[in-house]
This record gives C-alpha cells, sequence and structure tokens, in this order.
C-alpha cells in the first residue's frame, strides 16, 4: 500500500505496556502506520525512539508530550491511558476531527457524558474491553440473562487481573453486568452488588454481584456465572495475550474511519450495534 493511503495513527500511553502493544501491532499492520506516540510530561521515556522502546527497531518517531503536534495531519488516536487524560484527548480528537478509540477503564458518570459531547464532531469507540471475544461474550450474556428469569437465577460477575490494574470491578466485569442487567430489563446502578463483607444476610433476588481478584500477571479472566437452585451455566472468557486488545482496538480504527461522527462501542463494529 503507498504512504498516500496509510492511516496515520497516534498511540497515547506509548510507553506502557499496553503502550507498546499497539505499537508493534500498528507496525505490523497492513495499512497503518505509527504517526506519533505520546506520553505524559514527567515520562522518562521522552524523547526515545519509539519503535526501539517497543522492540521493532528504529522508526524515526521520538515520544512526545505535545498532543497538538502529535495530532497533526493524524487519522486516529488509539486511547489506553486514564481517566483524566481520555478526557482531554476527547476534546482534542473533536477539534482534529479524527477517530478515537478509547480502551480506558474507570471513567466515571461525568468524564462519559464529555466523552460523548466530544462525538459530536470526533468518531468516538469506546469499550470496557477492545476484545471481540469478550464482546461477543456480552452478546451472549444479555441473551442468557433475557432467558433466564430473574425468578430462581442469581448472577455473579467474576474477574481476575494482573496485581497492578488499579480499578475494580474492571471494565470488562462492569460491561459484563450491564449487558446482564439489559437482558434484564434493570438499570445496573440499581442492582449491582459490588462487595460483602461479614453478616450479610440472604443474596437478595434480582441483583448482579461482582467478585474481584487480584494477582501475579493476569492479563484478564473473566466469568459470568447464572445459578439456580438445581443448575449453573457459566459463560467466561481468558485473554492470554494483551495482543488481542490491540487487535480489538485497530479493528476499530478500520470501521470507524469512514463513519459520521458519534460515540460507539465494540458491539458497533462488531455489528450489533441498537
Amino acid at each position: 500500500m503507498s504512504e498516500t493511503n496509510m492511516r496515520m495513527v497516534v498511540v497515547a500511553g506509548a510507553a506502557g505496556r499496553m503502550g507498546q502493544t499497539l505499537l508493534r501491532s500498528i507496525h505490523a499492520s497492513e495499512g497503518m502506520k505509527i504517526h506519533a506516540a505520546l506520553e505524559r510530561p514527567d515520562s522518562p521515556a521522552l524523547g526515545k525512539d519509539a519503535g526501539e522502546l517497543c522492540g521493532i527497531g528504529p522508526i524515526g518517531v521520538p515520544i512526545t508530550a505535545d498532543p497538538l503536534q502529535a495530532l497533526l495531519k493524524a487519522d486516529a488516536l488509539i486511547d489506553f491511558t486514564s481517566p483524566a487524560s481520555t478526557v482531554e484527548f476527547a476534546g482534542l480528537a473533536a477539534q482534529a476531527r479524527i477517530v478515537h478509540v478509547i480502551g480506558t477503564t474507570g471513567c466515571s458518570p461525568e468524564d462519559d457524558e464529555k466523552i460523548k459531547a466530544a462525538a459530536r464532531h470526533a468518531r468516538i469507540v469506546k469499550s470496557g474491553n477492545m476484545s471481540l471475544g469478550v464482546n461477543l461474550l456480552g452478546v451472549l450474556v444479555r441473551q442468557a440473562a433475557q432467558a433466564l428469569s430473574a425468578q430462581g437465577w442469581d448472577i455473579e460477575v467474576l474477574e481476575m487481573h494482573h496485581n497492578k490494574k488499579v480499578d475494580a470491578p474492571s471494565g470488562t466485569a462492569l460491561l459484563l453486568g450491564m449487558e446482564a442487567a439489559k437482558g434484564r430489563g434493570v438499570k445496573l446502578g440499581e442492582h449491582a452488588v459490588r462487595t460483602r463483607d461479614g453478616h450479610t444476610g440472604a443474596r437478595e433476588q434480582g441483583t448482579i454481584g461482582f467478585a474481584t481478584l487480584r494477582g501475579g500477571g493476569v492479563v484478564g479472566d473473566h466469568s459470568v456465572i447464572f445459578a439456580s437452585e438445581t443448575e449453573m451455566v457459566t459463560l467466561s472468557h481468558r485473554a492470554n495475550d494483551r495482543a488481542l486488545f490491540a487487535e480489538g482496538a485497530l479493528a476499530a480504527v478500520r470501521w470507524a474511519i469512514d463513519k459520521k461522527p458519534g460515540f460507539y462501542d465494540m458491539l458497533d463494529v462488531l455489528g450489533f450495534g441498537k
């Protein structure tokens, strides 16, 4: 593919584990090129060659803390950073009229409102998990929750991640819980049980429980358990390599590149959008 037809992609949080995975995936992807690599102003990686940092060799793209310069002539920004940074990047993506793929978790409702406002001018794809498999799992969870009535079937979402993850429950667990709530026709915020400690009493009927585990280098394990008095159904997904999140993010870029400005998620990318 000629240089003029390449999609120019910017990676935010480029020095982190996910950022480096994204850099390697973009470099290996036909039709895409690393346009810029962003890091926070106090990062020790500033000025280093992004290719050397992620192990693919020099590519002539120094890591920078200047998002305005980085987004100049870019087609897309992929962002697995922090809520505050993501909100800022969304505003800049709106100004630049580009694709903004967001894998950041832990965003508050207020953050999401700001991101959705930016989607009036940017094509934003945001998901608690960029994995195509996890998002397909979400569809199955919604269908199972709808099929298995609240009367007699309890729902529990179990997740485990590496010991450096800072938010809990994970964005993926919340995504799956949200799909279960949609299947039941209820609001997750009114039915979620996130913690249990001490003498809790009997489980309240119709609630959706969350259990969080942290340890080692686990990339991501998620299960949704449907339990009745006589049987149990478990739907699960295991992530073995962060590359799967990068693959999903690149699929989102390809899908969104010719779409109208708007706020999308990975179900739209998979063709399960509303």
